[in-house]
């Protein structure tokens, strides 16, 4: 894929649903805010330089009937850096993932995109 098709074309933010892009390809992406919590690409949640990784489960359904109230999830403000990325601000303060463009093109949820990522794990396998 060249990197004209991961741009986006229209980006709509909804701080209490999540993000659609509308690539330059023609390709819609949808981006609940939990899956964006729980895929954050910073050094901290990825476990990157040898630490543990500290990933959310926001995207689990919970389990525990004696569970403590936890405020909703919700981006207190979302900022574009550089032309090529989105930073985002948490409710939970959290804000030190930078999701660039052809990562939230990697991580893109629909369908077709997750099919395709299988496949592919599949052939290396």
């Amino acid at each position: 894929m060249n990197a004209i098709a991961l741009d986006p074309e229209h980006i709509a933010i909804s701080k209490s649903k999540g993000i659609q892009i509308d690539w330059k390809d023609g390709h819609h992406s949808e981006y609940p805010l939990a899956l964006l919590r729980d895929e954050c690409p910073c050094a901290g949640c990825t476990g990157a330089h040898g630490t543990p990784p500290e990933r959310t489960n926001y995207s689990q359904p919970d389990t525990n009937p004696f569970q403590m109230f936890k405020p909703a999830l919700k981006m207190l403000d979302i900022q574009s850096v550089g032309g090529y990325a989105l930073r985002i601000y948490w409710n939970d303060n959290h804000n030190a993932g930078i999701y660039s463009y052809t990562y939230l093109r990697d991580i893109c949820p629909c369908a077709a995109c997750v099919a395709a990522r299988k496949a592919q794990a599949e052939a290396q396998a």
